[in-house]
């Protein structure tokens, strides 16, 4: 079966980005990512966007009939998971993870060079939040997620993602 509305969720450095793209090359799904909708992209810094802001990007990105949702939160999601055909939760190893993290801040830093929001202590904070992931937020995720226990599952990497959504 290929799913027409899949919600990517994991940890910063899983792949869930890397993966709802290679799944949009490889279908007519389109994806969008969170930190889109979460931060004001209005600013230099990150700013969350408020409450209002954030539920009209996410309403019009739910309205559509097919979808690759990818990102952190889960909190305010429960329409996404609820209408999702597929959750697919993310979790490689915690060294996997942050070597991602730290070669994405050396790429976005010292080679692209137009990421302003990036600094050495956004950096060190997205670190040590991700060194306590899997003792904190993904239990939180699964506990977020169990109602939807049928149609969640989890992966560790892009191919193990694109053989459980059919692609």
């Amino acid at each position: 079966m290929q799913y027409r509305k899949i919600h990517i969720i994991g940890g910063p450095g899983s792949g869930k980005t890397y993966s709802a793209k290679k799944l949009q090359q490889t279908s007519d799904l389109t994806a969008y990512d969170l930190d889109r909708v979460f931060w004001d992209q209005s600013q230099d810094s990150y700013v969350r966007a408020s409450e209002e802001m954030r539920t009209k990007k996410l309403q019009k990105i739910l309205a559509n009939e097919s979808w690759i949702i990818e990102g952190v939160y889960y909190k305010w999601l429960e329409e996404s998971f609820q209408k999702a055909d597929i959750i697919v939760i993310l979790n490689p190893p915690l060294f996997k993870r942050q070597w991602r993290i730290l070669k994405r801040f050396l790429v976005r830093k010292f080679i692209l060079g137009h990421f302003r929001k990036e600094t050495f202590s956004s950096f060190i904070e997205l670190w040590r939040w991700n060194k306590k992931f899997d003792n904190d937020n993904m239990i939180r995720i699964t506990d977020f997620t169990s109602e939807y226990k049928d149609k969640t599952v989890y992966c560790s990497n892009y191919e193990e993602v694109k053989r459980a959504v059919g692609r």
